[in-house]
């Protein structure tokens, strides 16, 4: 498909990431160490493979980062673009915001928090066949009553935007993944909100509009959660879930250079350890990603947590489901479970915070 049509492709990533803080408070979501490597960076190794080379991204919150770090796309072979949103404008209005940028008759749409392993060029092959005016990647998931459901009919034409409701008709939703004719995106209304779900898409199924549906049930997750943050690092790391961006070989852990890991350590689970960052003796690190600079003590038990840049853990000290900010301290004999989240550069002393009585 793309060596017969040109395609844009346009990356938003306007969010502040709000359900990830205190993470997100030095980076945006996008940009947070995923793999050992910023997230996008595994996204554009997938838009790179599909023969696409310009890229449009639509930034707001922190929105330098991005340049600073990706600058004008040459050094990962694509040509990448910037567009500053002012206010935010919904998942369309962001689209609409960088129309001036595109070239391409047909734009794929990326949402920034997606990982997924669909096939981009069938998806793109779905909407050249069919002459469709939207073609929308629909993931089938167990519980679709979780999200708005997307039914089609026997050739894939979407015929609803149905919202959460307790006994959804079909098991397809909305993966945030779409192809636009590049006219249809000049008539989404300019200058204010617009959601894509609740006006965009039942405004043209409405007006007799070709939406299509791409069906795929391969690897999906928004990883906007801490949880779902943890997770989707750990299925890059495994090999679980496509990218040709890790900075190392797939396996059960990954170490950056310059990590300093004691030989009697235990790394498991699709872990990552950032670069300098520091594993000392007896310690386990399960299904968990360090950033750069972070250190855990001795004995320390470390399982789906997320340390930030330079944080600590002390000797001994449990951390279960955690996320610590960049900088915080959590001391010897510490146990945090499940949903704690410590603030950047916080100190918890030794001992301090317990879910257990068992010291």
């Amino acid at each position: 498909m793309t060596s017969e049509v040109e395609i844009d492709a346009v990356v938003l990533v306007g969010g502040k990431g709000t359900r990830l803080r205190p993470l997100t408070l030095s980076a945006p979501k996008p940009m947070l160490p995923t793999a050992g490597t910023p997230y996008l960076s595994h996204l554009f190794s997938r838009i790179r493979e599909a023969g696409i080379r310009h890229v449009v991204l639509g930034t707001s919150y922190r929105a330098e980062v991005f340049e600073e770090y990706f600058g004008d796309g040459k050094a990962i072979g694509l040509e990448l673009e910037y567009v500053v949103e002012e206010e935010p404008l919904d998942t369309a209005g962001a689209i609409r915001n960088v129309y001036d940028k595109l070239r391409a008759d047909h734009v794929i749409v990326f949402n920034g928090d997606i990982i997924s392993g669909a096939d981009l060029g069938e998806q793109l092959r779905v909407h050249h066949d069919t002459g469709a005016d939207v073609t929308l990647h629909l993931q089938r998931v167990p519980d679709p009553s979780r999200f708005g459901s997307v039914p089609t009919d026997e050739t894939g034409r979407v015929q609803a935007f149905l919202e959460k409701t307790p006994n959804p008709p079909t098991d397809q939703i909305n993966a945030g993944c779409y192809v636009f004719r590049r006219s249809v995106i000049e008539s989404i209304p300019t200058g204010r909100r617009v959601s894509v779900e609740r006006e965009t898409f039942p405004g043209l199924l409405a007006q007799g509009a070709h939406i299509q549906g791409f069906v795929d049930a391969s690897y999906w997750l928004d990883v906007g959660t801490p949880e779902a943050f943890v997770r989707g690092s750990a299925d890059l790391v495994r090999g679980v879930a496509p990218t040709s961006a890790l900075p190392g070989r797939s396996g059960d852990f990954l170490v950056l250079d310059g990590a300093s890991v004691a030989e009697d350590a235990q790394l498991c689970g699709g872990s990552t350890i950032g670069v300098a960052a520091v594993v000392g003796s007896g310690a386990k690190i399960d299904g968990s990603v360090l950033f750069d600079g972070a250190a855990v003590s001795e004995g320390a038990i470390v399982e789906r947590s997320v340390l930030g840049h330079g944080a600590r853990v002390g000797a001994g000290a449990v951390l279960r489901g955690v996320v610590l900010g960049d900088g915080a301290s959590v001391g010897a004999g510490c146990e945090l479970l499940d949903g704690a989240r410590i603030w950047p550069d916080v100190v918890l002393p030794d001992g301090s915070v317990r879910f257990s009585s068992d010291a």
